[in-house]
C-alpha cells in the first residue's frame, strides 16, 4: 500500500488516532527519528513548507519524507497565501511518498500571520474558501487541513466551519484555540466536538493533550477521530504509547528519572550539528528542555535555562534525573506561555 492508502486506511479505522503535530524546526527527521523509537504515533506531519511565489519544497523538510525512518505514513503541511504557488508546490510534493497534504491555517506567530498566512489567513474567508477549492481540484491524493478557531475570537468558528464543509477535506484538525490567544489557558474542547458532530470528514483534536487519561476524556467527550500531540510530546516521548495502553486498558507505564536522562542525551546526539560553535548546541537544545524541563520540575527549569556548556548542561540533567523514580512528566505549569515555540503551532 501506498502512504496515502495507508494513511485513508486508518481514517476509516476504528481505533482512535495519534498525530505527532508539525512543529516549526522541531518536527524534522532527526526529531521523528527519536519519536519513532519511543513508539511514535500512527501519523507524523512535517513541518510546513512555505509557500511563495517561485518557491519549491525546501530539501530539509523533504529529508523527513524521502528517509522517513518511523515505517508510518508523513503527511506533508505547506503554509502561504499565493493560489498558484501552494498548487504548484502541493502538486511537486505529490511526486513524492507522501500520505496526504495539509494546508497550515493555524500557525500563530506574528511574523507569519502578518503576511497573511497560517493563522492570518482565518481574517480572510473569502481567500480560505478559493484556496481550498483550487486545492481540492490540484490534489489526487487526501487533503488535509490544520485550524485554529479563529483569529480574534472563537464566535468565527461557525463561519469557518461553513467553509471548511463546502469543500471534500479529508481530515480536518481543530487547534481549539484562536490566533491572538497563542497558547494561553482556555482550549474550547467544546468547539472540537461541534466540528466532529457537523463535518462530513473525520476531526483531530489538538491543543494541550499531555497525558492518556486525558486524552481519552476528550476522545470520549469530542467524538474525534484523534489527536494531534505537538508539545507534549516534546515533553514527554513515551506519551503516544501511554495513549494506546489506556484505551487497551492496560497500566499505564511511566519513564524513571534515568529514562528520561537518556532520551535527553539522544536529542542532544540527533540534533546537535558537527561544526557548530558549542553555546549555539547549547542553545537549540535548550528549546527542547522548555518542554521536558516542565514536566521535571521548575527549580530545574531556572537551572537549565541559564547553563552555557555542554559540562553544564548535563550537570545540571544529571543532578535532577539520574534516580530510578517514576515520573508522570505532567506539565508543572498552568500555562505554557512563557515557554512558546516562536514559529510552531
Amino acid at each position: 500500500m501506498t502512504p496515502s492508502e495507508i494513511f485513508s486506511a486508518l481514517l476509516r479505522g476504528t481505533a482512535p488516532l495519534t498525530a505527532l503535530a508539525p512543529m516549526q524546526d522541531v518536527t524534522t527527521l532527526q526529531f521523528m527519528r527519536v519519536i519513532a523509537r519511543y513508539g511514535g504515533p500512527e501519523i507524523y506531519w512535517t513541518e510546513y513548507f512555505r509557500v511563495h511565489g517561485d518557491s519549491r519544497p525546501e530539501k530539509w523538510i523533504l529529508d523527513s519524507i524521502t528517509k522517513n525512518p518511523t515505517g508510518r505514513p508523513v503527511v506533508a503541511q505547506m503554509i502561504g497565501n499565493d493560489i498558484p504557488a501552494l498548487v504548484r508546490n502541493a502538486k511537486l510534493l505529490q511526486k513524492f511518498s507522501v500520505a496526504a497534504i495539509d494546508l497550515n491555517l493555524g500557525c500563530p506567530a506574528p511574523i507569519v500571520y502578518r503576511k497573511c498566512a497560517g493563522g492570518g489567513l482565518l481574517r480572510e474567508p473569502q481567500k480560505i474558501d478559493a484556496i481550498l477549492g483550487a486545492l481540492r481540484d490540484a490534489v489526487t491524493i487526501p487533503f488535509t487541513v490544520k485550524t485554529r478557531l479563529g483569529f480574534e475570537s472563537p464566535e468565527e468558528f461557525d463561519a469557518l466551519l461553513k467553509i471548511f464543509a463546502k469543500h471534500p477535506i479529508d481530515l480536518l484538525t481543530v487547534h481549539a484555540r484562536t490566533v491572538k490567544q497563542m497558547y494561553r489557558p482556555g482550549v474550547r474542547y467544546d468547539l472540537i466536538a461541534q466540528a466532529a458532530r457537523e463535518l462530513r470528514c473525520p476531526v483531530f483534536a489538538n491543543g494541550n493533550l499531555h497525558s492518556a487519561a486525558q486524552a481519552q476524556k476528550i476522545i470520549s467527550e469530542t467524538g474525534v477521530r484523534g489527536l494531534m500531540i505537538g508539545r507534549g510530546a516534546i515533553r514527554n516521548p513515551w506519551l503516544f504509547d501511554q495513549i494506546r495502553a489506556q484505551f487497551r486498558g492496560e497500566q499505564i507505564k511511566l519513564p524513571t528519572g534515568r529514562d528520561v536522562l537518556n532520551y535527553i542525551r539522544e536529542l542532544w546526539e540527533n540534533e546537535i550539528t558537527p561544526g557548530v560553535k558549542e553555546s549555539s548546541q547549547v542553545m537549540r537544545m535548550k528549546k527542547f528542555m522548555n518542554f521536558i524541563g516542565d514536566g521535571v520540575g521548575e527549580k530545574f527549569l531556572h537551572e537549565i535555562r541559564r547553563v552555557t556548556t555542554t559540562a553544564d548542561f548535563f550537570r545540571v540533567c544529571e543532578n535532577y534525573l539520574a534516580h530510578d523514580e517514576r515520573m508522570a512528566l505532567e506539565p508543572v505549569s498552568t500555562s505554557e506561555t512563557a515557554l512558546e515555540l516562536p514559529a510552531a503551532f
